[in-house]
């Protein structure tokens, strides 16, 4: 997911010592990150989404009234308590167009946020959202203080090992250059030896890049080096640099980077794509919750309940992202292989 991930232990299992500290401290960041935007003027039975986007969407209220019947699925406790808490990954520098700080400098907007609002409105909860680092994002659901992370996160078979998904978009990574960079990605790993190239730790980008560096180092070709920084900013002033030749991130942030640049002297581009699931599978994204809390299969309704009144397209139009539609949410589906080959 963003750039600013710290650590890649959390998805791939964590010490008893290292969880407790870092749910300490993951849990104070939720606390105190708990979003404004959720406590909005809507009016009953409407979500507005892209609100104080700063140009990143086109303000749109939609109608979303909850379906009894489909939030009659939920968990007792869930239902009783009233509210979803939404998990965002996406400290401390945000992640646009998919979660960041808004016009007013305090409240959390983006793409999956909005999604995450739109289930809930259908569930006939109350969004209450909580932001935190990345790994601490897993840690919050691991607790049950987040009861679901809208946070673009890869369907993977490691993750589904401790978590249920309901996907909603496409996963598209992308390789992001400088724009007077002639260097294209032509869906072959080979393209990348001799390459430097920033990644986010503990991403699923992570995964399928250092896999890609140990096949390079096995045919005996120039090697891939991969480097990490701890936010975005320090990324875009290495690439502006040359000290690093391309970052590979999600298809949203980097192409609304690039748009962004489009005119400045810091003009990047886009220099190829890559499915999230591997060469031989469309990754998804998917809402993703604690194994068996029962929440997956009502989220996934609410979904493709928003799919088929035609609030999910306008969500995603709102957002620039229509490209990544899916033409229903399901649950589980398969997703990147323990070995990505």
């Amino acid at each position: 997911m963003p750039a600013h991930i710290t650590r890649r232990s959390l998805t791939r299992g964590i010490t008893a010592a290292t969880a407790v500290a870092a749910l300490a401290t993951g849990l104070a960041a939720c606390r105190g990150e708990s979003d404004a935007a959720t406590r909005t003027t809507d009016a009953a039975g409407t979500v507005t989404v892209g609100r104080l986007s700063n140009g990143a969407a086109q303000e749109t209220t939609l109608k979303v009234p909850e379906v009894k019947s489909i939030s009659a699925g939920l968990p007792a406790a869930v239902r009783k308590r009233g509210t979803l808490v939404i998990g965002s990954g996406t400290l401390p520098s945000g992640s646009p167009p998919l979660g960041f700080v808004g016009d007013d400098q305090k409240t959390v907007t983006g793409s999956e946020i909005d999604l995450g609002r739109l289930v809930a409105a259908v569930l006939g909860l109350k969004p209450e959202v909580r932001r935190s680092t990345w790994e601490n994002l897993f840690i919050g659901i691991d607790s049950g203080k987040v009861d679901v992370g809208f946070s673009n996160i890869t369907d993977t078979e490691e993750r589904k090992r401790k978590y249920d998904f309901a996907s909603y978009r496409k996963d598209e990574l992308a390789f992001e250059v400088k724009k007077d960079n002639p260097w294209k990605f032509d869906g072959g790993y080979a393209s990348l030896a001799g390459k430097t190239v920033s990644v986010g730790n503990g991403t699923n980008q992570e995964k399928i890049l250092l896999e890609w560096k140990a096949r390079l180092a096995k045919e005996g070709k120039k090697p891939l080096t991969v480097k990490y920084f701890q936010e975005s900013n320090s990324i875009y002033l290495a690439l502006n640099s040359g000290k690093i030749d391309a970052y590979f991130g999600p298809n949203p942030n980097l192409a609304y980077h690039a748009a962004k640049t489009e005119n400045t002297p810091q003009a990047t581009r886009i220099a190829g794509q890559f499915s999230g699931a591997g060469e031989t599978l469309q990754g998804l994204i998917a809402a993703t919750a604690k194994k068996d809390s029962g929440l997956a299969k009502p989220v996934a309704d609410a979904i493709n309940h928003l799919i088929s009144g035609g609030q999910y397209a306008k969500w995603l139009a709102a957002w620039n992202l229509s490209g990544e539609a899916v033409p229903k949410s399901e649950i589980n589906p398969p997703g990147l292989p323990l070995n990505n080959s």
